[in-house]
C-alpha cells in the first residue's frame, strides 16, 4: 500500500508501543468536572465545508487568548476530515506545556465561553471543554502525547483513504441509532475504528 510518510510523522521521544497501545485511564477516577452530561440524541449530518472554516475562527480566538501558552493546536476529529459525516461538533486539540498547570489555561478559555468539562490526570493529563455555539470540543494534552499524535495519524489516514472513510461513515449511522450519549455511540463504533487503526499501523511498518 502506497503511504505519503511525511503525512505520519511521530515524534522521535515515543516508541511504538507509545503510539500503538493507548494507556488505560484510572477506573475509579471520576473525571466529570461538572457531574455526568446531560443525555442528548446523536445526530450524523453530512458534510459541512463550514467546518474547517469555522476552527480556523475558533482557532484564532483560542491562540489570541492563550497567547504563547498554546504551543500547537489542530483540528481533528470527524469534521477535520473532507466529506466524512460526523456529529456538528468541532473537535481542537490544544497542546500546553504542562496540562496539570490549569491556572495557564484555564481562565482565558473561560472567557471565551468554553466550560471545563472532563479531568481525567490518569489519561494523559487530558482536559476537556465544551462550547455550545459552535459545539466545540477542545481537549487538552501535553507536548507529544501519545493520544494527540494519534489523532493527527488517524485524520490523515481518514483524508488519504476513500475506503476506510465509507466504512467508518457507514459505522457511524449505524451507531447513532437509539443511543443518546456519546460513550454508547463510541462503544458501537469500536470495533470499526480498531479495524481501520490496525490497517493504517500495518501499513505505517509499526505491527506485522
Amino acid at each position: 500500500m502506497s503511504v505519503d510518510r511525511n503525512l505520519y510523522y511521530i515524534p522521535a521521544s515515543l516508541s511504538v508501543d507509545d503510539i500503538i497501545h493507548q494507556a488505560e485511564s484510572d477506573p475509579d477516577e471520576v473525571p466529570w468536572v461538572r457531574g455526568v452530561p446531560v443525555r442528548e440524541q446523536i445526530h450524523i449530518e453530512d458534510y459541512n465545508p463550514q467546518w474547517p472554516v469555522w476552527f480556523e475562527q475558533l482557532k484564532a480566538r483560542v491562540q489570541q487568548a492563550l497567547g504563547a501558552a498554546a504551543l500547537h493546536i489542530e483540528h481533528v476529529g470527524s469534521t477535520a476530515v473532507e466529506q466524512l459525516p460526523a456529529k456538528p461538533v468541532i473537535d481542537m486539540d490544544v497542546i500546553v506545556a504542562d496540562p496539570v498547570d490549569e491556572a495557564a489555561y484555564v481562565p482565558a478559555l473561560e472567557a471565551l465561553g468554553y466550560r471545563l468539562e472532563v479531568r481525567e490526570p490518569s489519561w494523559y493529563q487530558h482536559r476537556m471543554f465544551r462550547l455550545e455555539q459552535p459545539r466545540v470540543n477542545l481537549h487538552i494534552f501535553g507536548p507529544e502525547c501519545p493520544e494527540a499524535v494519534r489523532h493527527i495519524l488517524f485524520r490523515n489516514w481518514l483524508r488519504q483513504h476513500p475506503e476506510d472513510r465509507e466504512r467508518y461513515a457507514a459505522i457511524k449511522y449505524e451507531a447513532a441509532r437509539g443511543v443518546d450519549n456519546a460513550g454508547d455511540y463510541n462503544a458501537k463504533k469500536n470495533a470499526v475504528v480498531k479495524a481501520i487503526y490496525d490497517r493504517m499501523y500495518r501499513a505505517l511498518g509499526l505491527v506485522n
